[in-house]
């Protein structure tokens, strides 16, 4: 979904801290900025994170994603990142967007509603055709994310049950994925609300 626009047709009023996640290719940077439009909000993208940290480093994305292979250290200060934007935003008590493969799990019990996308390989692979990063070193990128997580926090990603609402972007296009997400963000009603599954925290 990459450099396709999925312009808010709603507005809508809500000061929920919301988190999208999933892997390269599943259309989470269209949906966050979709979301942000319709929030009137702002929003913080995990990729943009991570070349942040490559430019503080005067690395090459390639160049740092063999890093991450190699020490923790680069991969703990991203999460670090993400876990202070977390904790800022979950008390603001304003509309935000946090969006990283881990979002979900490091916003945990701070967010008032998790967002998981997906798509088949194959969609994703051409989606990702024009990005900077090849689809090989993205999918390296992910394997090593996945393990990773298990290793050091103990996350098991392929475990869904913390996300709120799971959407297979392979069926849908962006207007309509945004169409979804927005239609479960309007209708969230935190006095019928029955609970959220617990995320415990975890050390970064």
């Amino acid at each position: 979904m990459s450099g396709t626009s999925a312009a808010p047709e709603r507005e809508i009023d809500r000061n929920l801290f919301i988190t999208v996640s999933g892997p390269p290719g599943c259309g989470a940077t269209t949906l966050v900025e979709g979301i942000a439009a319709s929030l009137d909000c702002g929003y913080v993208s995990g990729g943009e994170l991570f070349r942040e940290i490559a430019a503080e480093r005067d690395m090459s994305l390639s160049q740092l994603i063999a890093k991450t292979g190699e020490s923790e250290e680069i991969d703990r200060a991203l999460d670090r990142r993400l876990r202070r934007i977390a904790e800022k935003w979950g008390t603001a008590n304003k509309a935000f967007v946090l969006e990283s493969r881990l979002a979900g799990w490091i916003a945990g019990n701070r967010a008032d509603i998790r967002i998981w996308l997906d798509a088949p390989d194959e969609v994703r692979a051409d989606r990702t055709l024009d990005r900077e990063e090849m689809t090989s070193e993205m999918q390296v990128r992910e394997v090593i994310e996945e393990q990773r997580y298990q290793s050091y926090y103990g996350i098991d990603l392929s475990d869904r049950s913390i996300y709120d609402l799971a959407i297979n972007t392979g069926r849908w296009d962006p207007e309509a994925t945004l169409d979804l997400a927005l239609t479960a963000i309007e209708g969230y009603d935190i006095e019928s609300d029955e609970g959220a599954f617990d995320t415990p925290d975890f050390e970064i």
